[in-house]
């Protein structure tokens, strides 16, 4: 990880307050907020210290690095980038992988995917089956105001698809989603994805768009060999099962899948045309713990959970305003961002506890401090706004627009 440490400058410690109540920001960022309650914890041109906790802080120039570097990799191999926006939620930050060079974004729900195309992405994967027929009217309505996408692994879904599309006057693109080694949903590889493949194609309100294929557990494989097996037997079950769609005649024009622990797998293998990793932008502490070598690009921290310690009731034991409620710990607690020997050990609600080693520096009360989450994508949605740092300042105010959007 490279280091921005100037980017927070000093203002780390410390409990400074704003003057007065927090103010909105603009009337343009409100409107991309839509229903959003809470005002953002911080002023633009606050510093750091001045940020109310918990809060979700951005740097910025750890952020537009890994934009950048994953953005010049992929274009490396000739593959086009869909980057996942279930890690960030905000069209902002999907703008701006569009920029760089990604054919769209990826969603897992039809709210989140109403979110990105409300804020200009207009092209747009659901990665998921829809099911239920508010949602799939809600699908096809999207159809009509941007390239939208879904996947199907079941016949009576692409039915229900097709009803769906077929009333709202739509055309929707459908990709048959395959099992490659998640166990999660996906039809088996070869004859079965053919078949769902023949079913689509045969709708005259659904196109058969390709294959998903995505291999979710292979992305936390500790070494870098395992991931490489993993999604070795993967690819070899992608492109049988490619070779036995395109040899009964019908086209399958995109595979893709991949994320941010495996995508240059899934680009050697020659059976992937598209990656969506979505953690890259932030990387986590679960993502840390990858190994790596020197072919990967080096994707930095920019994502940080500031905390307040609210309480010093033991010489080695403080704890930080920033709990369950705060910060996932699905995979793991957060990391004390460059303070060592302070170690988050236990979440309740609103709390988190903090063991200090022996010989460590302690904080202090009000003493603020940066945590890296150890999952990304479900802190994120916790958070009302990203607060964007850079030089010790607040630049941005950023909406998560797709905050709680999950149905």
């Amino acid at each position: 990880m490279a280091n921005h440490g100037n980017l927070f400058g000093s203002g780390c410690a410390g409990s400074g307050e704003h003057e007065g109540m927090y103010p909105l920001a603009s009337s343009s960022t409100l409107t991309m907020a839509g229903s959003m309650t809470q005002p953002p914890p911080a002023r633009i041109g606050d510093s750091l210290s001045s940020v109310d906790t918990p809060a979700l802080v951005l740097d910025l120039d750890a952020f537009e690095h890994n934009v950048v570097a994953m953005a010049a990799r992929v274009h490396a191999t000739g593959l086009a980038l869909r980057p996942h926006a279930k890690s960030h939620k905000c069209p902002e930050v999907a703008r701006r992988q569009v920029d760089a060079g990604a054919v769209g974004v990826c969603c897992q729900k039809v709210s989140e995917a109403e979110a990105m195309v409300r804020g200009g992405i207009e092209d747009v994967l659901v990665t998921n089956e829809i099911v239920g027929r508010a949602k799939l009217v809600r699908l096809a309505r999207l159809a009509g105001r941007a390239r939208v996408a879904v996947l199907a692994d079941d016949a009576a879904n692409v039915a229900d698809l097709e009803a769906a599309a077929a009333g709202e006057g739509a055309r929707l693109e459908v990709l048959v989603e395959v099992d490659v080694g998640a166990l999660r949903c996906g039809v088996a590889p070869g004859a079965s994805a053919l078949a769902l493949a023949r079913r689509i194609a045969a709708s005259p309100s659904l196109s058969f768009a390709g294959l998903h294929a995505y291999h979710g557990p292979a992305q936390h494989l500790r070494s870098t060999e395992e991931r490489h097996a993993a999604i070795a037997r993967a690819a070899a079950q992608v492109k049988t099962t490619r070779e036995l769609i395109q040899a009964s005649g019908l086209a399958c024009p995109t595979v893709t899948g991949a994320g941010t622990g495996t995508f240059l797998h899934e680009a050697a293998s020659g059976a992937w045309t598209e990656l969506q990793p979505g953690s890259y932008v932030f990387m986590d502490a679960d993502y840390a713990r990858n190994e790596i070598d020197s072919r990967w690009p080096r994707f930095e921290h920019s994502l940080f959970v500031l905390a307040t310690v609210m309480s010093r009731p033991a010489a080695d034991r403080a704890v930080v305003d920033a709990g369950l409620k705060a910060s996932s710990v699905d995979s793991g607690m957060p990391l004390a961002w460059r303070r060592a020997g302070l170690e988050y050990v236990t979440a309740s609600d609103e709390h988190g506890v903090l063991r200090i080693a022996a010989g460590a520096q302690a904080p202090a009360l009000g003493e603020k401090l940066l945590l890296v989450p150890g999952h990304c994508d479900p802190t994120v949605n916790l958070h009302d706004w990203f607060v964007c740092m850079r030089k010790g300042r607040v630049e941005e105010l950023w909406p998560i627009t797709a905050r709680g959007a999950v149905w």
